[in-house]
């Protein structure tokens, strides 16, 4: 009784814990949220108030019509889905390849794709700018469709290792039934790796959808991407930043991550619980 009594009572412990970690979490969500629904002379009163006095539903409708935030949020889909799909399907092939191709020198590009990743972003930002600019892909969507289909070292490194954790019996049954490593990939071991491919795709679309400097230094304004308008375009020549106009374009601006997060969640998990260290 009394071990039963000591179990329940770590397991409410390990609960509360949790409980009071999620809230944590949701706090600056929850503070978002207040923001976006008070109006603009609240946001000045001091000492400030926790909720809105009054729910300002209609500044979600500013914050569609301040700016086009429809044509900003299509040029990010475009641009999100496009790398993602390209990037999680050449990440793939590279994954696959340094699982299970018998090349040599295969542990040292393995190395030399681990250490690619210590490689501070912001030391490319310059080099990048004047690449495109030689080539003439300024203000096109062309470099990240380039992006896409040269892979990224993490998530080449995440199929390395899912690809690693199954049997090799798949592969020399493919092999023995005159199937080469191509074919292979395609048509076993890539409709197995489900839960990598979402895991992948999140990933990327999360990377793009929220990437503001690459856009800001490659696109013009009607090229430009919706985490440019939120961070930048809501702005009164009179009074500076409108907040509650940002708040409400942040909150929309988030949905769409969340929504593909809850659609592919149990693959998501999945992945990440299935392509550990080996």
């Amino acid at each position: 009784m009394m071990t039963r009594m000591a179990g329940r009572l770590r397991r409410a412990g390990i609960y509360a814990v949790l409980v009071v970690c999620a809230g944590l979490f949701l706090l600056p969500l929850f503070w978002l949220l207040t923001i976006a629904l008070k109006g603009p002379g609240e946001l000045q009163a001091f000492p400030p108030h926790v909720l809105p006095e009054v729910l300002r539903w209609d500044n979600f409708t500013k914050a569609l019509t301040y700016v086009d935030f429809l044509g900003y949020a299509r040029n990010s889909v475009i641009i999100a889905v496009l790398y993602s799909g390209l990037v999680t399907l050449s990440s793939a092939m590279v994954g696959f390849a340094l699982a299970r191709l018998p090349a040599p020198g295969k542990r040292a590009v393995f190395a030399v794709l681990i250490g690619s990743l210590m490689i501070p972003h912001i030391i490319t930002l310059i080099p990048t700018y004047l690449l495109f600019s030689k080539v003439g892909l300024l203000n096109t969507y062309w470099p990240w469709v380039l992006w896409g289909l040269s892979g990224s070292s993490f998530l080449a490194f995440l199929f390395r290792q899912f690809f690693a954790g199954l049997p090799t019996e798949l592969e020399d049954a493919a092999i023995m039934d005159g199937c080469g490593y191509f074919r292979a990939f395609w048509q076993i071991f890539l409709p197995l790796a489900k839960p990598a491919l979402a895991t992948s795709f999140v990933l990327s679309f999360v990377w793009i959808w929220g990437d503001w400097v690459m856009p800001v230094l490659l696109l013009d304004d009607d090229r430009s991407t919706l985490a440019v308008a939120v961070g930048s375009l809501y702005t009164s020549p009179n009074s500076g930043p409108l907040f509650h106009l940002i708040a409400a374009a942040a909150v929309m601006y988030s949905l769409p991550v969340l929504v593909l997060f809850l659609f592919l969640q149990r693959l998501f998990i999945r992945g990440i619980a299935t392509t550990g260290m080996r």
